[in-house]
């Protein structure tokens, strides 16, 4: 079993997405954050089971479809690292693993 490991940026992406949230829906940031990290801890017994990211074309870079939003992993030989959690909508072309 790998080990599931958050980045700051990713840290602070889903922290950004939870504050937007709760501007409109209030306690609903709190649920997003508790589903997100629930969705990834099937990572540490199932890292290849997101898709490769289409932009980035790498085995190792993948992602989980989550709502709207893309969260981002690289795979490593003893852990999965939680990279970024990034708007459906928004262009990819700018993040660099």
């Amino acid at each position: 079993m790998a080990k599931v490991r958050w980045t700051d940026q990713a840290l602070e992406d889903l922290e950004a997405v939870c504050l937007f949230i709760d501007r409109d829906a209030p306690r609903y940031g709190e649920l997003f954050a508790d589903r997100a990290f629930a969705a990834v801890e099937r990572l540490g017994d199932l890292p290849l089971s997101g898709r490769i990211v289409p932009e980035i074309g790498r085995k190792d870079i993948r992602e989980i479809i989550f709502g709207k939003y893309r969260i981002i992993y690289r795979v490593l030989p003893d852990e999965v690292e939680i990279l970024t959690v990034y708007h459906g909508a928004r262009r990819l072309n700018s993040f660099k693993p």
